[in-house]
């Protein structure tokens, strides 16, 4: 369960990256050259279309972070966890909601699908 811990732990990482090259470099190392990533809001396959999603959420929510809520539960390959979108400095969340991870044989992201369980109401 450590790898996977870890790699949850470098998923929101990746997803808390300002830094553009430095968030490429993430994305590229935690996902596979076909990986993707699907939400009610986008889908997209690879690591720079990845880090193009992660920037544009960045760039609409400026100030707030990505956090994992409570733990990850997984079997075989695949793992299930909940996050929410809180202001840097703490606070209420302002989204909220659970990602459904499938882990390649190498120990890296293949797929992401996310659910929305609270979103911005403005």
């Amino acid at each position: 369960m450590g790898d996977l811990d870890e790699l949850i732990d470098r998923y929101f990482a990746a997803w808390n990256e300002r830094d553009a090259h430095a968030r490429q470099e993430r994305v590229a190392a935690l996902w596979t050259e076909d990986g993707h990533y699907v939400d009610p809001l986008a889908s997209v396959e690879g690591p720079s279309a990845i880090a193009s999603v992660i920037a544009a959420a960045q760039d609409q929510f400026p100030g707030y972070v990505f956090r994992l809520l409570g733990t990850v539960d997984s079997h075989h390959d695949v793992a299930r966890f909940q996050w929410e979108l809180v202001p840097a400095g703490g606070g209420e969340a302002l989204a909220a909601g659970s990602d459904v991870a499938v882990i390649a044989a190498d120990g890296r992201l293949r797929g992401v699908y996310g659910f929305l369980d609270k979103v911005p109401t403005a």
